[in-house]
């Protein structure tokens, strides 16, 4: 196979379809939905994904929960600063985004409220830098405080209410963005969900740098993903691998949730009890060892998860689908609309 370019992956998007505002209620957002079996497209709204779903399927959520991870601040001279928090290294020590960068040297201290400063103590080979944040209080009530939800740059209406940009079952705090697909649910759909004999299974993906990091290769062979925290529970494997080992799907919601399945499986698709950080980079001709359908929202061009999506669709079909979807003017990105790949 000859080597896949990131430009392989782009596609033209008329801005105004880029979704500014999320949809109420959440699940009437429109629903693409792709059998692969036969190739047929169906136009549907989200909250017709029920009768998508068969009793014994198994329903795989991320039930991360976004922090406020964008805080303002100045260094002590009165230069502005933006961190974006990344991931928790440990106690009070965080790997964060900063700009701008020429400003967070190593050993500057940086301060956020009065109760708040960070001092930086490192590089990464990321671009961002090692901080330690020094605090009056607890971390986590201060981060609610003056912390801000960090929605995607594209994004350029401000978000009336901050859980829309939760998912309705998010329960641990950690990711730096929104595990997207997961936005469409309600809890009355997955009430119905359950009725129908679905199971609902939860894992946890922290999304950070790994997954909205843009491509800035030419060859994709060479962009390296940035490592994401995931743990899949006991509980959790086990009803996986009744559903591997007795041909039931496992349906994916979302690219995180694929990538964390994707991590821990072997070769059968089975996974364990299990923690850990993914590296895992998915694009064309990946197999699948898990993963069975996919709900996901549509990606921006040249983005590691619209590559992922093509090594389950393929890369002509996806790119044909995306400019269908253009063609009916669905909604793209975060607050945007849906699809269902079976």
């Amino acid at each position: 196979m000859s080597e896949l370019k990131t430009s392989d992956f782009y596609y033209d998007l008329p801005q105004n379809l880029i979704a500014q505002t999320p949809i109420e209620p959440r699940d009437a957002s429109r629903l693409l939905c792709y059998d692969r079996q036969n190739g047929k497209v169906e136009h549907k709204k989200f909250y017709d994904i029920l009768s998508y779903l068969n009793a014994g399927d198994v329903l795989v959520i991320n039930k991360t929960r976004v922090i406020p991870a964008r805080l303002l601040g100045k260094s002590e001279s009165g230069g502005k600063i933006e961190f974006l928090l990344l991931k928790r290294l440990e106690k009070d020590k965080w790997e964060v985004l900063v700009k701008p960068g020429s400003r967070a040297k190593i050993g500057n201290v940086f301060i956020f409220s009065q109760d708040l400063k960070a001092k930086v103590l490192d590089k990464t080979d990321f671009g961002g830098r090692v901080v330690e944040f020094i605090y009056i209080g607890i971390f986590e009530d201060i981060l609610n405080n003056i912390g801000i939800m960090p929605l995607p740059p594209y994004i350029k209406t401000k978000l009336e209410n901050s859980q829309r940009y939760q998912t309705v079952y998010s329960k641990v705090d950690g990711s730096a963005a929104a595990p997207t697909a997961g936005l469409h649910f309600t809890n009355e759909l997955l009430d119905k969900i359950r009725a129908k004999g679905v199971i609902i299974c939860e894992i946890l993906l922290h999304v950070g740098l790994g997954t909205f990091r843009p491509v800035k290769v030419k060859n994709i062979a060479e962009h390296k993903m940035h490592s994401e925290y995931y743990e899949i529970s006991k509980n959790s494997a086990e009803i996986i691998n009744a559903a591997k080992a007795e041909g039931r799907r496992v349906i994916a919601v979302g690219t995180t949730s694929v990538r964390t399945l994707e991590s821990a499986c072997d070769e059968c698709g089975r996974v364990g009890e299990c923690s850990g950080n993914s590296e895992i980079f998915i694009y064309p001709p990946y197999k699948f060892k898990c993963v069975d359908a996919l709900i996901t929202n549509f990606h921006l061009p040249e983005s590691t998860l619209i590559m992922l999506i093509s090594a389950f669709l393929g890369k002509e079909k996806t790119l044909e689908l995306y400019n269908l979807a253009i063609k009916e003017k669905y909604r793209f990105f975060s607050f945007g609309d849906a699809m269902f790949i079976f």
